[in-house]
């Protein structure tokens, strides 16, 4: 599942493990990478590989597994989802100087972050997620969650998405045909007097709710896409590992 280093890297041995569960203890604790514990190794060699797999998809590549894994031991029909959910939520950026990816997005434009797309089956676990820009239309998160489900062979069950009301309706055909699946958009409602949550749409939202448990996603502090996709995706692995062993 996780990749070592090529023959010019360093060899982890038997420390690979030790350096999965550094990462998993960053994004849990959001410790900062001066103040890492000398338990998980160099903080150096750490931080080059969660670079390497972050670019190379090796983290959601072991999402997209242990998710099937997940399925399995819940009793579900097929390790593949036939339902999937998708939705996005704000990430403010961190207050830090230098050039990132963060625009200004959201409503008005008056969010400086990034916007985090998750995509779930109905068992509310997370099987896909990928960080763009908060300047990003629901449109193009979207196609790249849906792209990076067909790149790993997720979509061969799949017989119905459900996306959120950002996306218009000439894209929701334009999904339908590529990939051969009926698209239904739902959208937030209000009740007289309270919210009413959405039968389809709600367990995203309760995803997006448990990876904010993370304390490195409580702000967007990374400098680019791919570290922010990296470390959405370890809290999702951490997410699906945690249901695994509590079963």
């Amino acid at each position: 599942m996780f990749e070592v280093p090529g023959k010019r890297g360093r060899k982890f041995g038997p420390d690979l493990r030790k350096v999965v569960n550094g990462m998993l203890y960053v994004a849990h604790t959001g410790c900062q990478w001066r103040c890492w514990p000398k338990d998980y190794g160099p903080r150096t060699r750490v931080w080059s590989q969660f670079r390497r797999w972050s670019r190379n998809g090796t983290w959601a590549r072991a999402l997209a597994e242990l998710h099937q894994v997940a399925r399995t031991q819940l009793g579900r029909k097929g390790s593949l989802p036939s339902t999937v959910v998708m939705g996005t939520r704000l990430a403010r950026r961190a207050s830090h100087g230098g050039a990132t990816f963060h625009r200004r997005g959201g409503p008005y434009g008056r969010t400086k972050g990034a916007k985090r797309a998750v995509a779930v089956d109905i068992t509310g676990l997370p099987l896909a997620a990928r960080v763009l820009a908060a300047s990003a239309q629901e449109n193009d998160t979207t196609r790249l969650i849906l792209e990076d489900m067909a790149a790993r062979g997720q979509d061969e069950r799949l017989a119905t998405v459900t996306l959120d009301r950002g996306v218009t309706a000439r894209a929701a055909r334009s999904r339908e045909k590529l990939h051969r699946v009926p698209v239904k958009i739902v959208g937030q409602d209000q009740g007289p007097d309270r919210f009413v949550p959405l039968p389809f749409a709600w367990p995203v939202e309760v995803a997006h709710v448990r990876l904010l448990g993370s304390r490195r996603l409580a702000r967007s502090s990374e400098d680019t896409a791919a570290s922010a996709s990296g470390w959405l995706q370890v809290t999702c692995v951490a997410t699906v590992l945690q249901e695994l062993f509590s079963g």
